[in-house]
């Protein structure tokens, strides 16, 4: 958890790699370490994810944290582990999840809509939840469940956030984002990825 908590300190975006394959990963995380995103995250609904994954962490080492998105048992939390990932990403809240991660050392993430469901990851024992899906017609719903939450729990706001409502979010209490979509897709010229990424975390910065 604590280099993970050190990435999360230095830049709270988690870039989603939804669809990239194992031969790309080490171009795109090159740009987007440069940019200044520490936080990487390779869905299982990809090519390949447990090759991109293993890649990803041994091109990266200690300058990122990196792990899958969308688990969704404890049996893919274990093979994260296996290939070398830190980041149990979930967009649902399954104690099952949640509980295996933190005994393999992992890390998890998992997704939530309502208080709930937020109670539920934090007793069993998660610190960062992921609000999953969300809106900027629900970015004040963020702020409610800060008011009640415990103090150490922070909240990720994960679904359709781009550079122009990085602001909105912060704003409404996210400790961090998720940004998918609006930073990479499939095909993506690099150059292009350069410049999203650097204007994603130029509005994080500068808000």
């Amino acid at each position: 958890m604590s280099r993970f908590a050190d990435h999360f300190a230095e830049m709270p975006l988690v870039a989603i790699l939804r669809g990239i394959t194992p031969d790309e990963i080490e171009a795109v995380a090159e740009v987007l370490l440069q940019a200044g995103f520490r936080l990487i995250e390779v869905p299982l609904n990809s090519p390949e994810p447990f090759d991109s994954i293993h890649r990803l962490s041994r091109f990266v080492g200690t300058r990122a944290t990196v792990g899958a998105g969308t688990v969704l048992t404890p049996t893919e939390a274990e093979r994260v582990g296996s290939v070398a990932g830190e980041l149990v990403v979930s967009p649902n809240c399954n104690p099952a999840v949640i509980r295996h991660s933190i005994a393999l050392g992992l890390v998890p993430l998992p997704g939530i809509r309502t208080a709930t469901e937020a109670f539920q990851a934090v007793e069993a024992g998660a610190q960062i939840l992921k609000f999953f899906p969300c809106s900027l017609s629900t970015a004040g719903e963020i702020g409610a469940l800060n008011s009640v939450l415990p103090a150490n729990i922070s909240i990720l706001a994960v679904g359709g956030i781009d550079a122009a409502n990085v602001a909105q979010f912060k704003a409404s209490g996210a400790a961090g984002l998720g940004i998918g979509s609006a930073l990479y897709k499939p095909g993506k010229p690099l150059d292009q990825l350069r410049l999203d990424a650097q204007a994603i975390v130029a509005a994080w910065q500068t808000t």
